[in-house]
């Protein structure tokens, strides 16, 4: 693959460096395009390595209530994938942080699976993550594995068994979404328990950089989970800060001021 891609230059730079990425995630379009595109600006300045940039979708399974009410505010604001594509171009005329779309199958078939990834590359994406397509649906359909420059991030979780995961992780690219525990997103008191054996584990089989999510919302957490993953992914904490302050003009304010502390924490180690 080339390495002209932002994830895998922001991965490069960090492992010579020695840092973990902080990996963000936010809905698109909540509470609305405008300060959406000021969100994202903001968790760049909080030192964000690689923003996830939910598509709204009207059946989010894989999320908590959270995410789901900011997907639920994005759509009643007037959110669609286009718009949502369109976000991702008006941040790329100033950015180069890498962007990740984290979305469902469902609307990006009816948007037209291989034109969804031609628009996404074209807006300035770099990866997508379709939560519920199993790499295994995805062999048995040739346009599923066609994906142009975009990277597919895989998911691998405390629940997929020790067999499959040399094969997932062989196949990964741009980075594996080690997903810590059990059940839906959402913000958690306490860690998941085991998530620096099975990064371990998982890194046995793969030089892709492993990164962990679900369920960290605390800087003592990111800076825990920092000293045994290539990444730190928190979203779930970030988007009950947008659902707190959205009705304010400078909820992205609120945004950078809450992110800063995390990354800074995450790349203590």
């Amino acid at each position: 693959m080339s390495s002209e891609n932002r994830i895998d230059q922001r991965f490069a730079a960090l492992k010579e460096a020695g840092k973990p990425a902080f990996v963000a995630y936010v809905c698109a379009g909540d509470p609305d395009m405008d300060r959406s595109l000021e969100i994202l600006f903001a968790l760049e300045r909080a030192g964000a390595d690689i923003i996830e940039l939910g598509v709204p979708f009207s059946d989010p399974m894989a999320d908590g209530i959270v995410n789901q009410m900011a997907a639920h505010r994005a759509l009643v604001a007037g959110a669609t994938t286009h718009k949502v594509l369109e976000l991702v171009h008006r941040f790329r005329e100033r950015s180069e942080t890498p962007i990740v779309l984290f979305t469902y199958l469902n609307p990006i078939y009816t948007y037209g699976f291989a034109q969804f990834h031609e628009d996404a590359a074209t807006a300035g994406a770099d990866g997508v993550l379709l939560l519920d397509l199993p790499p295994d649906e995805a062999i048995l359909n040739r346009e599923l594995t066609e994906n142009g420059s975009l990277r597919h991030i895989r998911l691998i979780a405390p629940t997929t068994p020790a067999e499959r995961i040399p094969k997932l992780a062989a196949a990964a690219e741009g980075f594996i979404y080690y997903v810590s525990r059990e059940g839906v997103t959402g913000a958690q008191t306490s860690l998941a328990e085991g998530i620096a054996e099975n990064v371990a584990a998982i890194q046995a089989h793969t030089d892709v950089p492993v990164a962990v999510g679900f369920g960290i919302s605390t800087p003592a957490q990111a800076a825990e989970v920092g000293r045994s993953a290539n990444g730190v992914v928190v979203g779930s904490a970030i988007v009950r800060i947008i659902e707190e302050y959205g009705a304010e003009q400078h909820v992205a304010d609120r945004v950078e001021a809450f992110v800063k502390p995390l990354v800074d924490a995450a790349k203590s180690v």
